[in-house]
């Protein structure tokens, strides 16, 4: 119990009232609960089945009169009424014995009263049998014979039925008895029960408040009233004011309320000291950053107007590269241009050169010819001659002669002629193969050239390509050293309001700790020590690591001071955890 903290003391205390009055509660309503199943039971088991062995009494008894009856009645209106009340209560008999007999199989039901019913039915089964028989004599008109089987076999069932019903209603009677002592009995002992557990509840609720408000008292040390006091007294900054706390008094609230006053005195005269010295350092920071800020902005500028020049230069390398491209595509199809014409004016050569060899195959045929007209000739002269010797038989052979030295001299001039031609058609095919060949000599040189030129213009298109590249990837690193000095530039406006957010934070902070009351001696060490001017961002940058290093100490020491000022002694529970 000792270590156990005020959390846990509270609620162990109030769980086990809870637990105590869940367990009063709990059991009254199981015991109101078996009470109302035995109540349950009694209703659905004892009492059904005694109202059910009634109420087939009740049918048997109301057959035998419809039966006694239909024997004294002579009229056929009263006999069929008659015989419509046996029927009924015939049938009243059956359903009211079948439920009587399923209600005997439940578990429940004793081996005793499971016999008796079943004598019952035993007994039903042997007299319904006599009733329905003297029924029929007396609907057939044997009223004799049905009067002395109702005195000779009737009576004596009916009698045993009446006499084992009787006993199972007084057996039913006594289970009733029993079961109604027993509910009595139960509630007595349920009521005097939670009685006694109810002033249990009482006394340990009681017993557990006394000794939770003593352990919480001894706790805080002074009244709760005089404790908030002096706590609000210290929250409203006045740390003059006095405790009460006795001398042997060390592990309170209370106690560690004064220790935490004189703590927060130390406290504030440290912060008093160090916040001018934090202040100052925060201007230095805030004029250098300030400085760094706008040569870094010049530095940004100037890297702007680079990547600009650099992005017109790359512009204008890519137009030239694109030219230089765009030239070559031409010298290319001009080359293959060329090239055709080449071929072109070689077949021209070559048609040429058959065009001449073709006419010297002419002019060979031609000879030919004027061979052939000139041995025509001579032979047409022979004939001439011929038939000048045949004198006057031989002339019309002279004529023909003649005709044919005629035709022989006509082609031999045509052959001449047309030799002429052909000889001057050669020359000409010679001139225009000379020309041709000579055209195809320099459509090769022009082609040679071309491809000369071609290959230039892609060396240049390629030296294009590389300087846009070469130029692409400074633009690319003159826009990431854009890029970090914007960066620099950004986090340098940031260390800069970061300097004079500190300054200001600063100067709240002396406005803060002003707020503090402090004794007389104590305002006087706390006085603010005049500070030099730091020349330097590094200097000031080292003070200041130093003031705030020394504060964080100082407030951990103040801190773990708070917390072990108050030791977990006997009874004294741990209100942090609280």
């Amino acid at each position: 119990m000792k270590k156990l903290t005020v959390r846990a003391q509270l609620a162990m205390a109030f769980g086990g009232i809870t637990l105590l009055l869940a367990g009063i509660a709990s059991f009254a309503i199981l015991s109101i609960a078996s009470q109302s199943d035995n109540f349950e039971a009694y209703v659905n088991g004892v009492r059904a089945r005694s109202e059910a062995a009634h109420s087939t009494m009740e049918a048997v008894g109301s057959r035998a009169i419809a039966a006694r009856n239909l024997v004294l009645v002579n009229t056929g209106a009263d006999m069929e009424a008659e015989r419509k009340k046996v029927l009924q209560a015939h049938a009243d008999v059956s359903s009211n014995l079948q439920k009587l007999n399923e209600l005997a199989r439940e578990k429940s039901v004793s081996e005793e009263a499971r016999h008796m019913i079943e004598k019952i039915s035993d007994l039903e089964k042997q007299y319904s049998p006599v009733a329905l028989s003297i029924v029929d004599l007396a609907l057939h008109d044997k009223k004799e014979e049905a009067i002395v089987k109702m005195n000779n076999e009737c009576r004596p069932l009916l009698a045993a039925l009446e006499i084992a019903s009787n006993d199972y209603e007084t057996f039913t009677a006594r289970q009733s008895s029993a079961l109604i002592l027993e509910a009595q009995q139960s509630s007595s002992r349920v009521k005097n029960l939670i009685i006694l557990l109810s002033i249990s509840a009482v006394v340990i609720s009681v017993a557990a408040g006394m000794l939770i408000s003593y352990k919480l008292l001894k706790a805080l040390g002074a009244e709760p009233g005089d404790l908030c006091d002096a706590v609000t007294r210290v929250a409203d900054g006045d740390l003059t004011g006095e405790l009460n706390v006795r001398s042997s008094d060390t592990t309170s609230i209370l106690a560690a309320v004064m220790r935490m006053q004189s703590s927060l005195s130390t406290v504030v005269k440290s912060v008093r000291q160090d916040a001018d010295t934090v202040s100052t350092a925060a201007a230095e920071i805030s004029a250098g950053n300030s400085d760094l800020s706008s040569r870094t902005e010049q530095q940004a500028s100037s890297l702007e107007e680079t990547a600009s020049s650099m992005e017109e230069l790359t512009s204008t390398v890519r137009q030239n590269t694109d030219n230089a491209r765009q030239a070559n595509t031409l010298a290319i199809a001009a080359s293959d241009i060329a090239t055709k014409g080449g071929n072109v004016v070689s077949q021209v050569v070559g048609t040429m050169d058959s065009i001449s060899e073709a006419s010297r195959k002419i002019v060979d045929i031609i000879s030919v010819i004027d061979g052939i007209a000139f041995q025509t000739n001579i032979l047409a002269l022979n004939a001439a001659v011929e038939a000048a010797r045949a004198g006057e038989q031989g002339r019309g052979f002279a004529v023909v002669a003649s005709e044919v030295r005629n035709l022989a001299q006509r082609s031999a001039s045509a052959a001449k002629e047309i030799k002429v031609l052909i000889d001057d058609s050669v020359e000409r095919v010679d001139l225009g193969t000379k020309l041709a060949a000579d055209a195809g000599a320099t459509m090769s040189e022009v082609v040679d050239s071309v491809k000369r030129v071609t290959d230039v213009i892609a060396e240049i298109v390629s030296a294009s390509q590389e300087q846009s590249s070469g130029i692409e990837q400074i633009n690319q690193a003159i826009s990431q050293m854009d890029n970090v000095t914007q960066q620099n530039a950004s986090l340098v406006e940031e260390a800069a309001a970061a300097a004079e957010s500190l300054r200001d934070q600063a100067g709240n902070l002396v406005h803060t700790v002003s707020v503090f009351k402090v004794h007389a001696e104590e305002g006087q060490q706390c006085s603010p020590t005049s500070q030099k001017p730091v020349r330097k961002v590094a200097s000031v940058t080292k003070a200041v690591t130093r003031t705030v290093a020394g504060y964080a100490n100082r407030a951990s020491n103040v801190t773990g001071l708070s917390r072990n000022s108050m030791p977990k002694a006997a009874g004294v529970p741990d209100w942090e955890e609280f």
